[in-house]
């Protein structure tokens, strides 16, 4: 193969609200962690064993409103998107982080009121609902 892929498919729950930074210019960002399970039955003991992996994950713009409008903790999403590494300085001690960057997030439950009548200020959630980061395209159909 001649080129590269970073991509990341994740499928969890919300540990936490989704945090907003707003920057001038009218751009955000939005951080909120992201908790994927996995389960197995120790062949021992017979007892059913779940660890959790945490993900930070990373929304921007447009994408990151909607987030912090209709989602919160507990709610289930489907993200993809790319990993990418993070690094500072904090008390002279060099520290890093993973972050998914997510280009696109679908709702699949949301506790946000779900059967409110749609308008523009509150869309009706019917099934899942699917955002990405290319829904601006300038296509014919």
């Amino acid at each position: 193969m001649a080129g590269t892929i970073n991509k990341v498919i994740l499928i969890g729950h919300l540990g936490d609200e989704v945090k907003m930074h707003y920057f001038d210019g009218g751009n955000s960002i939005g951080r909120f962690p992201l908790a994927t399970n996995e389960s197995y039955t120790n062949k021992q003991t017979g007892e059913k064993v779940t660890t959790t992996e945490w993900h930070n994950i990373v929304v921007r713009n447009k994408l990151a409103e909607i987030c912090e409008k209709y989602l919160t903790k507990g709610d289930k999403v489907y993200c993809e998107g790319r990993i990418k590494t993070r690094q500072w300085e904090q008390d002279g001690i060099k520290r890093y982080t993973a972050e998914i960057h997510v280009v696109d997030l679908t709702f699949l439950t949301t506790k946000k009121d779900p059967t409110a009548p749609a308008n523009p200020s509150n869309p009706q959630m019917e099934g899942s609902k699917t955002i990405s980061k290319k829904e601006n395209d300038d296509l014919p159909f």
